[in-house]
């Protein structure tokens, strides 16, 4: 692996659609959390994406505590690729090298495949669900041979996956997915790109409702019965899930939190401007509560 140099900051806080347009600049940062008192503090805030600061550097996937996924290209480049990165070791590992751009890495269940969206260089610019080997050893394949609008997507178990399903147009459906035999279910209209299970296995969506009005939901993937959980902040739609089952979602410099059974209202938690973060999207958390926060994007 490279190694990569990581910009370390002395900060603690405690409180209580479609690819292939042009990339935006954006980076990762990382920080540590903690409940202390039951107060989430953050803490040891460091710069993962320096060696391609002016790039593009986005939808970070924690693969374990100290190993994390994610799409880069370099500055005024609209063809991404995969890198892994090492946080133990600080350094980083290229994945993949291809003519298409690959965003959006995940492991699959089995932990033997990354899965991406691939966007193809036909005419129409398919995006299609791919896995490539982990270990590198052998050439990828599509999940789904004929499904050539998928924007985002989350793995339910080893055989569904939920995905944003760009049917026609902009119009965009939460469909399910088997990839035994590529059954597909559309389940409902103009959902968020961010997907996660909540720590009883629902998944958690947005619902874009209308412009004004997004609602973060939950699916229960055994009955398919929808819960509303609260709205989110307004124009954002990117989270995760805390084990206690709280909710962080970001605004500009600053992270909120939404506890489903506890909470009336968005609490903000912490404002990251102090270490350069200043328009929080996309977010990632380890199991040791490792946070992975993009900045921009």
């Amino acid at each position: 692996m490279q190694k990569i140099l990581t910009t370390l900051v002395a900060f603690t806080l405690s409180v209580a659609g479609a690819f292939g347009q042009d990339l935006p600049t954006c980076n990762i940062y990382l920080f540590d959390t903690a409940w202390r008192d039951s107060v989430l503090t953050f803490s040891d805030p460091q710069f993962l994406t320096g060696f391609n600061k002016n790039g593009y550097n986005n939808q970070p996937y924690f693969i374990n505590n100290t190993e994390l996924l994610m799409a880069s290209a370099a500055p005024n480049d609209n063809q991404t690729d995969i890198y892994l990165l090492d946080l133990g070791e600080k350094s980083k590992l290229r994945l993949t090298r291809t003519a298409e751009s690959e965003f959006s890495p995940k492991p699959t269940p089995d932990n033997l495949y990354f899965s991406v969206v691939r966007v193809e260089t036909d005419e129409d610019r398919s995006q299609r669900l791919w896995q490539y080997p982990l270990d590198r050893q052998g050439e990828g394949k599509a999940v789904f041979k004929y499904l050539r609008g998928v924007g985002y997507y989350h793995w339910l178990d080893r055989f569904k996956v939920a995905l944003f399903n760009l049917t026609s147009g902009d119009l965009n459906y939460l469909s399910l997915a088997d990839t035994r035999d590529a059954a597909i279910q559309n389940l409902s209209p103009s959902v968020g790109r961010c997907f996660q299970n909540s720590p009883n296995g629902r998944l958690v969506y947005v619902h874009k409702i209308t412009d004004g009005n997004w609602v973060i939901k939950a699916l229960d993937k055994n009955t398919m019965a929808v819960s509303e959980i609260t709205k989110t902040l307004s124009g954002s739609e990117d989270f995760v899930i805390l084990k206690d089952g709280s909710i962080l979602m970001g605004k500009g410099s600053r992270l909120y939190r939404y506890h489903p059974l506890k909470s009336t209202a968005w609490e903000e938690v912490v404002d990251l401007k102090k270490t350069g973060v200043t328009n929080i999207t996309r977010m990632a958390i380890s199991g040791n509560g490792k946070l992975a926060v993009v900045n921009g994007g």
